[in-house]
């Protein structure tokens, strides 16, 4: 394909993609494909000479497509959004074209310090506290990831070897010494996650080689991890000589959109940390050393964009590290997810691996970041182009309006299910556009039964909305209750289709209900 070919090619894509999302609201939401689809009807082998793109391109509506979950249509609801706009596809378009490894700042220094740009410019979009900023005072500083997953375990590997390096300080001037206390403390090591966290957290722990616990939430606390309940985990794993080095806490939990009790864990966390004992008694309670606390607002954190819900930020200056995903509900498409640090020397520590063939004068002069440092993978793509182009096509003000649309939406939405309480019960919300409700039902028998029935109804009359097709939800399990997730966070949900949404769950519930 030369120049010319492409502009062809491009510009009929182009039609393609926007004829796709004019009319994304006529295809059915998810894909109803059945596993292996693909394979019955693509050849057996890649063909031995190229094809035209004509007839490509053919081969995206017959093939692709029916296999395609449609996550920008306004009948998604379900688990979180993964946002899309056009400013961010040009900016993909133009990262492909600049296509490098950018492992560091000579590679591109414009991917670079546009990073490090984007990253300070959110910092204060968010009201994030002065020490995650690059030029802050406690060299912190932003970097961007594929997911929060990603994020979680990055972090995770740098409050690990932030731990085990001052639990061995004494043991600085023997190398190999302190290599082999290490490896014997490293197994004592406890990741810490609210049992409402993303599973992130516990693959964190798989990924770096250590232990994972959950901390319990409860209904009465609004499935929150509170203070209290920190305090119990950790000094139960101390008693039995295991020593938590780090914890998620979570804004916006992927249940209920919960907010764990920051202050209250700040709080519990400063009482109970001190240096690591540099000689822990074999047997008996262990003597816990600095607990990293990393904040996962990967969804929620967006609202941060409005004022109105800025004051949630001042608590995250006593936290050691924070992340975002730009691409849930800011309009950055897959993927994008923004972490911070108050201190970067750790991260650094912790995956800087130094090689010959990537050394130059910048780098070894300490004038530049060398963004490969701050992540496990080595090579990195341009994602804060795409960024730069949605805070700059929307401006702040776009963004904000876009965020507290979907707040609107999801208050109309729970105004609905209250017009039937003889169908629907809140369980939760809205909370940052989230509602969590379940069927209604009638108490007979014990509460078990009842609540085993209730479960029941709700999943039943889940599966047939879904099986319909007409829209799409998620849905969860909170202590014990079955329940369903609406989300009306996609880009092009407006108020009509709420109403939509709430018609099609009243029609299956009450079909659901009568044949109870």
């Amino acid at each position: 394909m030369d120049s010319k070919e492409f502009r062809e090619a491009a510009v009929s894509s182009i039609d393609e993609i926007v004829k796709y999302y004019d009319n994304i609201e006529d295809r059915r939401v998810v894909s109803n494909v059945e596993p292996g689809y693909l394979r019955k009807i693509l050849p057996e082998e890649a063909p031995e000479t190229g094809e035209a793109w004509a007839d490509i391109q053919k081969d995206i509506e017959t093939k692709i497509l029916p296999g395609i979950t449609h996550w920008q249509s306004p009948n998604f609801l379900a688990w979180f959004p993964s946002s899309s706009s056009f400013p961010a596809m040009l900016g993909e378009m133009y990262s492909s074209a600049f296509t490098g490894a950018a492992f560091n700042w000579v590679c591109s220094p414009a991917v670079t310090e546009l990073e490090t740009v984007v990253m300070d410019w959110l910092a204060k979009v968010f009201a994030l506290p002065p020490c995650y900023l690059s030029t802050g005072p406690t060299n912190g500083g932003g970097v961007i990831h594929g997911t929060a997953s990603e994020a979680v375990a990055t972090v995770i590997v740098a409050a690990r070897d932030k731990y085990l390096r001052e639990a061995t300080a004494h043991l600085a001037g023997d190398e190999d010494a302190r290599e082999d206390a290490m490896a014997e403390r490293r197994g004592r090591l406890v990741a810490l996650g609210s049992a409402a966290a993303h599973s992130g957290t516990k693959k964190g722990a798989q990924i770096a080689g250590v232990r994972f616990r959950a901390v319990p939430v409860r209904a009465e606390d609004g499935y929150r991890m509170t203070g209290d309940a920190v305090r119990r985990a950790v000094l139960d794993l101390r008693a039995r000589g295991l020593e938590p080095f780090y914890l998620t806490a979570t804004l916006g939990t992927t249940d209920t959109c919960a907010v764990d009790d920051m202050d209250g864990i700040a709080a519990v966390l400063e009482e109970l940390s001190s240096p690591p004992a540099p000689h822990p008694p074999p047997a008996g309670p262990a003597v816990g050393g600095e607990i990293w606390v990393h904040v996962d607002a990967a969804y929620a954190g967006a609202a941060l964009v409005c004022p109105e819900y800025q004051h949630l930020a001042a608590v995250l200056g006593r936290f050691h590290s924070y992340n975002t995903n730009l691409h849930k509900w800011l309009l950055v498409n897959f993927d994008c997810s923004a972490l911070w640090v108050r201190d970067r020397r750790h991260l650094i520590d912790a995956l800087s691996v130094s090689l010959a063939i990537v050394r130059n004068t910048h780098s070894d002069a300490g004038l530049v970041t060398d963004y490969r440092d701050w992540q496990i993978p080595f090579g990195r793509r341009f994602r804060s182009l795409k960024a730069w182009f949605v805070l700059r096509a929307y401006g702040l003000d776009g963004l904000r309006a876009h965020v507290r649309k979907h707040i609107r939406h999801a208050d109309v939405f729970a105004g609905l299910l209250k017009t039937r309480p003889d169908l629907f019960e809140i369980i939760t919300g809205p909370r940052f556009a989230l509602t969590v409700f379940r069927l209604a039902g009638v108490q007979e028998g014990d509460a078990a039964a009842a609540l085993e029935r209730r479960n029941a109804l709700t999943k039943a009359a889940y599966d047939a909305v879904v099986e319909d097709g007409r829209i799409f939800l998620s849905s969860t399990v909170v202590g014990g209750v079955f329940a369903i997730r609406h989300v009306p966070a996609t880009p092009f949900v407006e108020e009509h289709h709420v109403r939509k949404h709430f018609e099609v769950l009243v029609e299956f519930a009450e079909k659901t209900l009568s044949k109870a």
